[in-house]
């Protein structure tokens, strides 16, 4: 039967909408950390900073809880992971990774999950992966040894290495619980009420770890400096707030909508490509030659790992292409 031009122009025009969706996700994803090492350096402390991040978005997304109410007697175990591993988890191993490491290579090294993640399914889950995965892993292993330089005795911090490594193994957290979000035969939750509840248990969840009210909330009333350019350190906290958490995930998630969650996902995977580009324009964080080759490696092992489906459909759910409507999730990047 033919397909009628006007329906395939209006599919292609979706497509198009969805993939600048997906950019602006990444876009907004990959500025946060320009914006929040700032704030670390006048004075606040990595854990307030995500506090003071996943709060403002926690309030801001209440409506949605509150819209999705019933999510909290249906999946209360999938919220408590998301807001302990996607939300608390990753943002707080991020923000104190850029507290000791350039921004770029704390991302390069959060965005190892992907390869990750293949690992847990067959070493874990004990299910098959495919060649293309496995090149995927070798490829982002390897360019992580160059984005560390590792000839030259690991020149890096090392603590901030293992946070971002820590922000890395909660995105496999995050993405195992994606694709275990939805039963047979139930209907999969909302990505937008899971998002808004997940943001809501990390703010009680960090509100005990970085206790807030010992910070010094009067940084966010002077200026901070960004590579010598003097920055409301409250503008700073909107941004990361309102465009680098709330407007990339409802960005994020209305892609993936349009998108499958594959190419949704290889999108997202931008976000450590500007990140870096940000933080060298504007916090001045050079990369060497190395780094730079070894951090395009590092993306196009975890592209090639998340991109890849198993070799072998199993009955349960498949870590190269779960549930969709969970999966609408896998769009985020970082958390960071």
């Amino acid at each position: 039967m033919p397909v009628h031009t006007s329906d395939s122009s209006e599919s292609n025009r979706g497509r198009g909408v969805g993939l600048g969706l997906a950019l602006v996700s990444a876009v907004a994803f990959g500025g946060s950390g320009v914006a929040a090492k700032p704030l670390i350096e006048a004075g606040l402390d990595p854990l307030h900073v995500v506090w003071l991040r996943v709060a403002g978005a926690a309030l801001v997304m209440l409506p949605l809880a509150v819209r999705h109410r019933g999510l909290l007697l249906k999946r209360p175990a999938l919220l408590a992971g998301f807001g302990l591993l996607a939300v608390a988890g990753v943002q707080a191993c991020y923000f104190a990774a850029i507290s000791r490491i350039p921004v770029g290579v704390a991302l390069l090294v959060e965005y190892l999950a992907p390869a990750l993640v293949l690992g847990w399914v067959r070493f874990v889950q004990r299910r098959p992966v495919t060649r293309a995965a496995a090149l995927g892993v070798v490829l982002a292993v390897g360019g992580l040894a160059c984005v560390v330089e590792v000839w030259s005795g690991l020149g890096f911090d090392v603590l901030g290495l293992l946070l971002a490594l820590g922000a890395a193994c909660c995105q496999v957290g995050y993405f195992v619980l994606s694709d275990q979000g939805s039963d047979a035969g139930e209907e999969a939750p909302d990505p937008l009420g899971v998002i808004a509840y997940g943001l809501l248990v990390g703010a009680l969840v960090l509100t005990v770890v970085a206790r807030p009210w010992g910070m010094d909330w009067s940084v966010l009333g002077d200026a901070a400096d960004l590579n010598g350019t003097s920055v409301a350190a409250g503008f700073l906290l909107a941004w990361i707030v309102l465009v680098a958490t709330v407007a990339a995930y409802v960005t994020g998630v209305l892609a993936v909508r349009r998108l499958s969650p594959q190419v949704a996902g290889v999108v997202a995977c931008l976000e450590a490509v500007i990140a870096t580009v940000l933080a060298w324009v504007l916090l001045g964080e050079h990369l060497s030659a190395p780094q730079i080759v070894g951090g395009v490696v590092v993306l196009l092992g975890a592209l090639i790992a998340q991109s890849s489906t198993p070799a072998k459909v199993p009955d349960g759910p498949v870590a190269g292409g779960g549930d969709d409507a969970e999966r609408e999730l896998s769009a985020r990047g970082s958390a960071a």
